[in-house]
């Protein structure tokens, strides 16, 4: 399939994701986010995304006020999705998709996605008929075309897709370092989808940021090509399959965004010396054993933590530490847990709640344990 035979109305082949906003004390910086949005429209580009549980709902209204209502409804493409927390039977789903489009200002959406589909929650969306339901508001006219974004095992997604194969559109993580990972099956996944002959959308293109402040060995790879930066590299990789017909990221600020656009723009697929350099980074990646999560946040926004520790910032400080293994992991360990009152990562109550919505299934119990025994017992 070639790129053009996916959906006309997307330009380019980049994606406005709007998890990560750019924010100023707990808000969205509407200002920068106004300069943002303005630099990928005047590059062309007309593709967002969001979802009810990115920043606390925040998502949703700062596309209304600061796209929905600056720009003509022709000149950019919505997306967003149906998740799981926010609906508990058939009836709660319409309430909700109408709230949606009343927060985001619109009178339709050009996507709307099943939303974080696993083994786990498929089950509550088959109980709660909620593919049949979206699919209804497509035939109404309330949104353009139906899809899914998807974590979990590659013979998972085979039998959502030949259960629906009314799905348009699947979304993915696929980055260089989940490609051949075991836990997210980023080929296989992406195998599934030629398949089913479905066009792909990528998602955590640079696994929430890993991919661009690279370990000191890893960063060389890349700086000895002399040629773009981390992210750059990242973002070509993903698109350099078949069927990609987007690639999203999630941009926080102006400097990043300019960044991507310059990659994204005149998009070139990567050539061998540079898949190469890849496998090298990939290799590096391996024998540090970093956690691989994304800072998505569903642990601690969607379902918040009950005792409050900032999961996802505990992690990255983990990382940190085994990467770089300098004072600043321990410092800003510290100022994660003493800022607003968070927990330590030992006062965990186990209560699993977090590890119901990982979409990476990490081991978070266990995990945070990796964190206490690198930072409070020393």
């Amino acid at each position: 399939m070639n790129r053009s035979e996916f959906f006309p109305e997307i330009k380019g082949n980049f994606g406005f994701g709007c998890m990560r906003l750019p924010m100023k004390n707990g808000s969205v910086d509407y200002d920068e986010f106004i300069r943002m949005a303005d630099a990928f429209t005047d590059a062309g580009f007309n593709y967002f995304d969001t979802a009810h549980g990115y920043i606390g709902g925040q998502s949703e209204i700062a596309i209304r006020d600061y796209v929905s209502k600056r720009y003509d409804r022709s000149r950019f493409l919505l997306t967003n999705k149906l998740t799981e927390p926010y609906f508990n039977s058939n009836e709660d789903i319409r309430p909700f998709f109408e709230n949606q489009l009343k927060w985001c200002g619109v009178d339709y959406f050009d996507f709307y996605l099943m939303h974080a589909q696993d083994h786990n929650n498929y089950q509550k969306f088959k109980r709660c008929k909620a593919y049949e339901t979206a699919y209804g508001f497509k035939e109404e006219g309330l949104i353009k075309h139906f899809g899914l974004s998807f974590h979990d095992k590659a013979e998972v997604l085979d039998m959502i897709l030949t259960e629906h194969p009314e799905i348009e559109i699947v979304q993915i993580q696929f980055n260089y370092v989940d490609y051949d990972d075991a836990s997210v099956e980023s080929r296989k996944v992406h195998e599934v989808c030629l398949k089913h002959n479905k066009p792909v959308i990528i998602m955590e293109p640079v696994k929430g940021g890993s991919l661009v402040n690279l370990p000191p060995e890893a960063d060389k790879v890349f700086r000895e090509l002399n040629g773009g930066s981390n992210a750059s590299y990242a973002l070509r990789y993903a698109g350099s399959f078949p069927n990609m017909a987007m690639i999203l990221s999630g941009m926080s600020n102006m400097e990043q965004m300019e960044d991507n656009i310059s990659s994204m723009k005149d998009f070139k697929p990567l050539d061998q010396t540079e898949m190469d350099a890849v496998a090298r980074v990939c290799g590096i990646f391996k024998k540090l054993n970093m956690i691989p999560c994304t800072a998505c946040r569903y642990c601690v926004e969607e379902n918040e933590c009950p005792m409050n520790i900032r999961i996802p910032d505990m992690f990255s400080t983990l990382n940190a530490h085994e990467a770089f293994h300098d004072w600043n992991s321990s410092f800003y360990y510290e100022s994660v847990v003493t800022n607003n009152g968070h927990s330590k990562a030992s006062e965990c109550i186990e209560c699993g709640m977090c590890e119901q919505v990982c979409p990476q299934h990490l081991p978070i119990r266990d995990l945070l344990k990796d964190v206490a025994k690198a930072f409070e017992n020393s």
